[in-house]
């Protein structure tokens, strides 16, 4: 999928209430395994990048670092997001080129 069709994808899951967005609440869509598939931003800072690797790595949730923050808030319509978490299993399947997140 091309970085146009996988951005417009993620704001219609945003759209549809399976994104989770904002540090706090991707942390907390891990911990309850209910997160997918995280989305983290290439400009984000240093400790927000080693906190959702270490994370993701521990749950075993795939994560996307293609997109930079202004791409990833433009997608879902907010400003300033550094992480957003995809909640449903099917839209993170499509959102990770077909590769299934289980």
């Amino acid at each position: 999928m091309n970085r146009s069709k996988t951005l417009g994808t993620l704001g219609l899951a945003y759209r549809a209430g399976k994104v989770a967005s904002g540090e706090d609440m991707v942390l907390k869509q891990l911990k309850s395994g209910a997160a997918k598939l995280v989305f983290l931003a290439t400009d984000a800072g240093n400790s927000t990048m080693k906190r959702f690797r270490d994370k993701c790595a521990f749950y075993g949730i795939p994560l996307d670092e293609t997109f930079a923050s202004p791409e990833l808030s433009h997608a879902i319509g907010k400003t300033n997001r550094k992480v957003l978490a995809v909640c449903d299993p099917n839209f993170a399947i499509l959102l990770n080129g077909g590769q299934d997140s289980e």
